[in-house]
């Protein structure tokens, strides 16, 4: 009898292990460290935002914490996210709710799921590993103070930047397709409309013609007591909006293909940095150049796009200060404030 009941007991052991190694393997690749990872490398340098940690401590104090709680914190992330989506697109998304055990929300009645930050229809949700993460990245009210990298933030960003080149990242389109209807270039032009902005045309979304005409009248009345605004709209030559294409480096698309993003371009470049990837061709550590050598538009302009819903590329890691992208739940998420058009 005690033999037979140390074979039971041995027994149960083994099964109870060979368990615990499989569900660790399984878990590793959209683990949510590995979800966290993916919005760090979006923050600015992943430091000197508020009083926060800088996301990668996050993500090192997230692999610390026994399996329940990281479970805990994933599902919080997914509901502030999907209630963040919802309220950003009121007149597209219905509310954010609970559906097969992970947060989703409907567009026009087909329902879309965090799915580990993948953003994917119900019947994608178990290919969910074939997508990385959206860019739900950390997003700071100001600019945060230049301060040159240290060896350990270089090193950090040139494998960011060698990561990107020979692994690029491959999102889901379904989400942010659906949202804009524009499921291919016919479908996106469909939807493009032309505005006068800033003395220059410009082809975007018809869903944002109000907030671009909204961003003028903001601009041109700080114009009015600002020559600093004055000459700088004055240096402008262009306005990029709509164009099919991809984000380079990246197999996914970019916000330019629906017509949700504009780069506004000077008729002088001058000596400045304006696109990382530009700068790297003449200079490889493109993280070392400082805030004066870069392009930037005065930050009254820049706080009258934010105030619309717009965030701008000037203060993402990877630097594109012509560029301004209509992305209002990343500025819901990160607490800042939005003008009320109501």
């Amino acid at each position: 009898m005690k033999k037979r009941l140390f074979f039971i007991a041995l027994l149960l052991a083994i099964l109870v292990t060979e368990h615990a190694f499989c569900r660790g393997k399984s878990q590793n690749k959209d683990s949510p460290r590995n979800a966290g990872r993916e919005r760090a490398e979006y923050s600015l340098a992943g430091r000197e935002q508020g009083s926060s940690e800088p996301e990668s401590e996050k993500i090192e104090n997230e692999a610390l914490m026994p399996a329940a709680a990281l479970e805990k914190t994933e599902m919080d992330r997914a509901e502030q996210v999907m209630k963040a989506l919802a309220k950003a697109y009121p007149d597209r998304l219905g509310p954010a709710e609970i559906r097969n055990g992970d947060w989703a929300v409907p567009i026009r009645g087909d329902w879309y799921y965090y799915a580990d930050g993948k953003l994917l229809p119900e019947e994608l949700r178990e290919k969910a590993r074939d997508y990385d993460g959206q860019p739900f990245y950390n997003y700071p009210a100001e600019l945060p103070a230049w301060k040159a990298p240290e060896p350990e933030e270089e090193e950090r960003f040139r494998g960011m930047a060698e990561r990107r080149r020979r692994n690029p990242s491959r999102r889901s389109q379904h989400f942010f397709d659906a949202l804009w209807r524009a499921h291919n270039k016919e479908e996106a032009w469909e939807r493009i409309k032309s505005i006068r902005f800033l003395g220059h045309t410009v082809m975007v979304h018809y869903a944002i013609l109000e907030e671009l005409a909204l961003v003028e009248e903001r601009i041109l009345s700080e114009s009015k007591t600002n020559s600093r605004i004055r000459a700088w709209i004055a240096s402008l030559s262009t306005l990029d909006g709509w164009n099919w294409r991809g984000i380079a480096d990246t197999q996914s698309r970019s916000f330019h293909a629906y017509g949700a993003a504009l780069d506004i371009l000077p008729k002088n470049y001058g000596r400045s940095n304006t696109y990382w990837l530009w700068t790297a061709q003449s200079t490889p550590e493109w993280w070392t150049v400082p805030y004066e050598k870069r392009l930037h538009p005065p930050d009254e302009v820049v706080k009258a796009f934010e105030a619309y819903g717009f965030i701008w590329g000037g203060k993402w890691l990877f630097y594109d200060t012509m560029h301004f992208e209509f992305r209002p739940e990343i500025l819901i998420l990160n607490e800042i404030l939005l003008t009320d058009m109501r």
